[in-house]
Parts: structure tokens; sequence; C-alpha cells
């Protein structure tokens, strides 16, 4: 039946009877593309009779439908022509795996970061009403405990306050990745859930059961025809339809790696991951340190928090999808006397800055902030990649960052930051397998010498998990008679005062990073070399200030530049003309 509906439109001449043999037959198309490709499958699976009932009330893409999160959307996706398109979810010139603009019309805002739907849809509204525009609506789907996010409560008392006309579709399916905390959630489980709306000035209907579709889209209609903002409450099933994900008591399967969709067993077992080892070594430190509180906005099992929680769950703190108040809180502990590990996704660290610069660095706070998923993430696309945290950390005053290059000075550098006790660390580390360990040849004040060369002609430092490239680029330009000394600074951010004694030997000195070239690393070195006169030329290599398409981590990495053979090709044409390259800004990048 799916290939019959090649716009939403087509669900309108269906039966009940065809919408619910549709239903199965996407849960069917979802669990064996996802199962496949990996990614998002608890979240689309508990929303196909709402989605169904969606948009056989509102007219996409002339009524906006607003995701959030965005993982929620796969069935949407389905249903505006693009369920042939499955096959290549999440990969290099497919699907995105999230609500993409480039994709479809019906695809309104891309949205995989919690909590903003309301805040566009009520900018959305506004600009309706101030132009005239009267035949249309805006409709906002919050789930998977966006809810829990202070600024979706914003947009409510905003959207309350001004009676814009919203229809906001609560799917209430308990969870977020494991279920929601705070007293919204106990409010809304209540006898009264329409007291809380209400007292905003909003409009309710429900609970509805969100998986029987005429009633949603009778609460629907009613919402529709409604002079000001309404809530649509509808129950659902996170995985609902399949056993597997339904009887998953984790995460109800919210995002799965490539598995067998009969067992649910991943296809490979990927080795020891970066997030693993880390959790591993908090729950030895908090062996030893009652006074080691971890921190977490809503995703305590993804950041590896989980067996730390089950050794000592009186401190944790789940605050549900609010980095900004995990930040603060952080620094009320550390003010009162405990030492807060925030464990956090690189890219949701953005929404913290502030509370980072002001709440924590203003006030010397010792907060450690374990940066998962930093750098290229690759196939959850351009919202997901870490790419700006060695940038916007750079500017926070005592700010100490730490980048290991694998699980040994992963677990070196938790154990120094916790011992920091003046002022706020950070350890970034990326997505994935983190491989087998890289021992320095040597240290010497701080800094790992990986690979040393008797010759002089590059000073080659890497960042963290670019210390494979590194080497490997290394051994190219060795073949080629080049001499290259590799350096692993362990310790980004401050420049570590050596590399000034250790620079002027060189020709060229160079870095590679996973972080944004402007404003990373790099460039904080070569600020760091300018100001104490050092004149050797230097070359960053990072990420392009742009956003970068959905692929694997290898493949957006090589698009951008940050490969052996690219970095050995370019630093062997430096070295073969270096009064050409004396003339480039030591801060100008390359990739």
């Amino acid at each position: 039946m799916l290939p019959a509906i090649r716009r939403p439109s087509d669900l309108r001449r269906l039966t009940v009877a065809e919408l619910d043999g549709l239903a199965a037959e996407i849960r069917a198309l979802l669990v064996a593309e996802v199962s496949r490709t990996g990614g998002h499958l608890g979240p689309g699976l508990g929303v196909v009779e709402l989605t169904l009932a969606l948009h056989r009330v509102f007219d996409s893409p002339a009524d906006r439908i607003l995701w959030d999160t965005g993982h929620q959307a796969y069935v949407h996706k389905a249903l505006t022509g693009r369920w042939s398109e499955f096959g290549g979810l999440r990969a290099r010139g497919g699907l995105s795996g999230y609500p993409s603009r480039a994709e479809s019309p019906h695809d309104v805002i891309e949205n995989s970061h919690a909590s903003t739907a309301l805040s566009y849809a009520y900018g959305m509204a506004t600009a309706d009403r101030l132009r005239g525009v009267g035949d249309r609506r805006v409709v906002a789907v919050v789930g998977d405990g966006a809810l829990t996010g202070g600024m979706a409560w914003e947009a409510l008392n905003s959207i309350g306050g001004d009676g814009s006309r919203v229809v906001i579709v609560l799917n209430d399916n308990g969870r977020s990745y494991s279920p929601t905390i705070g007293g919204l959630a106990r409010h809304l489980a209540g006898a009264e859930p329409h007291t809380f709306f209400a007292a905003l000035g909003i409009g309710y209907v429900g609970p509805v059961d969100g998986h029987d579709v005429v009633a949603v889209q009778r609460a629907l209609l009613q919402a529709r025809d409604a002079d000001g903002p309404v809530v649509v409450h509808c129950l659902t099933s996170k995985g609902r339809g399949h056993a597997l994900a339904e009887n998953d008591e984790v995460d109800r399967f919210h995002a799965v790696r490539p598995m067998d969709p009969a067992t649910g067993v991943p296809l490979s077992s990927g080795g020891r991951s970066w997030t693993s080892v880390f959790g591993e070594e908090l729950v030895e430190l908090g062996a030893k340190r009652p006074d080691i509180v971890a921190v977490t906005a809503a995703m305590r099992d993804p950041t590896g928090l989980s067996a730390f929680a089950a050794r000592f769950p009186d401190r944790v703190l789940d605050v549900g999808i609010a980095e900004q108040n995990a930040v603060t809180a952080a620094a009320g502990l550390a003010m009162a006397g405990m030492r807060p590990v925030v464990a956090i996704y690189s890219t949701f660290l953005n929404r913290a800055f502030d509370q980072v610069l002001l709440d924590v660095a203003l006030h010397s706070c010792p907060v450690v902030l374990v940066l998962d998923r930093a750098g290229v993430t690759g196939d959850d696309g351009p919202s997901h990649n870490g790419m700006c945290d060695l940038s916007l950390l750079n500017t926070v005053p005592a700010m100490r960052v730490a980048a290991p290059r694998d699980a040994a000075t992963l677990r070196e550098a938790l154990r120094s930051a916790l011992r920091v006790t003046d002022g706020p660390c950070a350890v970034r580390f990326p997505k994935g397998t983190v491989g087998p360990d890289l021992p320095a040849a040597f240290s010497y004040a701080g800094l790992d010498v990986l690979r040393p060369d008797p010759r002089d002609d590059v000073l080659l430092l890497s960042v963290g998990p670019m210390a494979r490239t590194c080497l490997d680029a290394a051994d190219r330009l060795a073949a080629r008679g080049i001499g290259v000394t590799v350096v692993d600074p362990g310790w980004v951010r401050p420049v570590n005062p050596l590399l000034r004694v250790m620079a002027p030997r060189f020709q060229v000195v160079a870095s590679v990073e996973d972080n944004l070239a402007a404003g990373g690393f790099g460039s904080a070195l070569a600020d760091d070399l300018r100001d104490a006169g050092v004149r050797t030329p230097v070359a960053v290599f990072g990420l392009p200030r742009r956003f970068l398409a959905h692929g694997r981590r290898d493949e957006v990495l090589a698009d951008c530049g940050l490969t052996a053979e690219a970095i050995a090709a370019d630093l062997g044409r430096r070295v073969a003309a270096p009064e050409r390259w004396r003339a480039v800004e030591p801060s100008g990048s390359v990739g």
C-alpha cells in the first residue's frame, strides 16, 4: 500500500482498515531498514498512527508540521514520498536521519536538537498574524522528553501569553532515552494534566490513545478549528509494534546500530568504545572519591554513566533535556564541595556556553566537562558533529582542555582533570571505537613525543584521535626523505609553553585536529608562537567553517582534507618551497 502514497493527501481516501494495514507496513519498513543501516528506531515506531492522523487532518507543506525531536520524523518522511529511499538512510548521499529541508518541502526545520520547535512555531504563528495569513496552521509535535527542556517552557509561556494559533501535539511516551524525569512528567501522568496548560492560557484536548488513528484525528480536528493555542495530549508507546523494542528497558531501541532484526543482536561489536572507557574509569574513581557526582542532560546511558548510576545511584543527577541547567547545577555542586562530572555530547555543549563562561569559569568552579562525540560524528549529520567545542572553550578564561588519543590517555586525562581545584576542565573524545593504545616514545614537560626524528623538517602536533593520521602522514613524508617529529600535546588548552622553544628548530610547524580550524588548537598555537616572536610558519589542518553533510566519519574527514595522504602532500609542498609559505598568515587554515 505504501507505494500508492505519493503525497500526504493520498491518506484521506483510505478506510480505517486500510490505515491499520498501512501502519503495519510502515513498521515493517522501519524495522527492516533501520536494523540494516542503524538509526533511531523506537521513536518512529511509536508515532506511526499519530503521523497518519496528522497528515489526514493538516495539509503539509501549506500547514507547517514541526518535529521536536527530529528523530521522530521517519514516518513523516515515508508518507511524504521518501519511503523508497530508506535503504540509504544516514549514508553519504542518502536520507538524513533528521528532517532535512534539502530533501523535501515537507521538512520545515532541521530539528535534531531538542526543545526548539515550540519557539519556531511561536515565531511562525506570529509572522502569519502580522502578515494577515489566516488559512494555514502551525503544528509542533513535541515528544521524547523535549518538554523537559527550558526553552520549550519559555516558548509555551509566549504562545499562551499571545494566544498564538499553534497546535501542540504532545507525544507523551514517558521517555527521552530513559524514562522522562521531573515534576512535569509526574504532573502529566496525574489526573488533571490540563491544569498546567490552562494556567498558561493554552487549551487542552486529551489524553488520547496515540495509537488510535480515529481518536487522534478527532482530537486534531478539534484543535485545528480553535481560535488559540491547543495541546493535543497523545499517549504513545515508544517502540510500538516491535517486541524487541517494547521490551528493551534501557531505551526502547531509541537508537540502534546495524543489527539482526529478529534478535536485536548488533551485526558487529565494533570493539570497545571511547564512551565505555570513560564510564569504566569514572566508576573506579567514584569508588575512591565519594565527592564525585555525575550530571547528565537526559542521556545517562549514551554518555556512559549507566555503570556509575548502578553503583552510586544517589550520585547521579539527570536534569532532563536541559544542558544549561546541567552546567549551572554542576557549578552549584562544586561550590558546595562536590566534584561534578558533566557528561554531555560535544554538540549539545553549544547550548550551555553562557553557563560554562559565566556560571562555571567566572566563579573558578572545578567542574569537569566530559565531551563525548567530539569532532566529526558522521552519519548523524551537521547538527551532531562536535566541531566547535575547542573553538568555544578557547575563549573561556582559565579553561583547561584535554584531547586524549587513546584509552590510556583518556583515563589519565580524567584523573588529572579531577585533581584540578582552581577552575574548570574539559575532556573531549570522539564517537566510535577507541582502538589500541599508542604509547609515546618518550614524554617531556607534558608533551608526548610519538615519533621522534633527528631531521628538523616538520613538527607535527596531533590533537586527540588524529594521532594515527599524523603518524601515517609522517611515515609517508619520511619515505620522501622529510623528517617529521610527531608530538601529542595531550592538554591542548592552554598551549604548552615548551612548544615556543621547540618550534624555531623546524622549517614548518603543523597541527591536525577534528575541530574547526578557525579558533581551535592550531589557531591558538599560531597566536601563541607569534606572540613569542617565533617566525616558523604554522599550517593548521582542521574542519572548514561550513556545515558538513552526513556520511561515515572517514568519508567526512576525507572531504575536509584530514587524511594522511592529503596532509603529507601539503606538508611536502611546504618543505619543498618554504619561501612561498612564509608569506602565509600563521593562523591560516587548510582543509
